[in-house]
């Protein structure tokens, strides 16, 4: 009797205990996150108006209204030349160059509207027989560069978690990819998160 009791508060302690939880980590993350742009965002404060110093994290307010200025003004194509200039000159840099390119084609990859850095979502067999990957069909491999002239080979990213914009490349024929039904920005969720936060159209509704 007094085993069945303690084995009943237990089973009550740990579904409120798994219950709660969530709630509080991601507040806790939330907290966490706010307070570290905080601290990159603190040199903002000597050109923040005096107006706006009282209210709590005004940084955040100046960022987001910069963003805002210049997403208006690149919409109406008056930064496209300035910007195209700006990438010009960094990929002239031999060093800062891929690293360039690799965070732009995460961006791209992240931004519904642009398809063109990543083609497709697929699995490969990596990194060993029976273990599958997600990678990133980017195009086709020219046959001067592919390991065979007699095939179409296309080049696969495959980035790693939680940071993606480092990985591995491949070179992998039709048969070697196998389709997924994942948007782009669905698939490189999940390969930052480790797995974790998988696309909500696929979770099962538990209510």
């Amino acid at each position: 009797m007094k085993n069945r009791f303690f084995n009943i508060i237990k089973s009550l302690f740990l579904n409120g205990l798994f219950t709660i939880l969530p709630i509080v980590l991601t507040i806790y993350l939330f907290i966490f996150s706010l307070r570290l742009l905080a601290s990159w965002f603190e040199p903002l404060r000597c050109i923040t108006p005096i107006c706006l110093k009282q209210i709590p994290y005004a940084e955040f307010l100046i960022v987001i209204a910069f963003i805002l200025i210049v997403g208006v003004i690149s919409k109406f194509f008056i930064l496209k030349g300035i910007i195209h200039w700006l990438e010009s000159l960094v990929l002239k840099i031999p060093l800062v160059r891929p690293v360039y390119n690799g965070v732009k084609q995460l961006v791209n990859a992240l931004n519904h509207t642009d398809k063109t850095s990543f083609q497709r979502v697929v699995y490969v067999e990596f990194p060993r027989k029976g273990a599958f990957a997600i990678g990133f069909v980017t195009g086709k491999l020219p046959p001067e560069i592919a390991p065979s002239k007699d095939e179409i080979y296309y080049s696969v990213f495959i980035p790693t978690t939680p940071a993606p914009t480092t990985g591995n490349f491949a070179a992998l024929t039709e048969k070697d990819l196998i389709s997924c039904s994942l948007t782009h920005q669905e698939a490189m969720t999940l390969v930052i998160s480790g797995g974790i936060i998988q696309p909500e159209k696929f979770v099962p509704n538990v209510h």
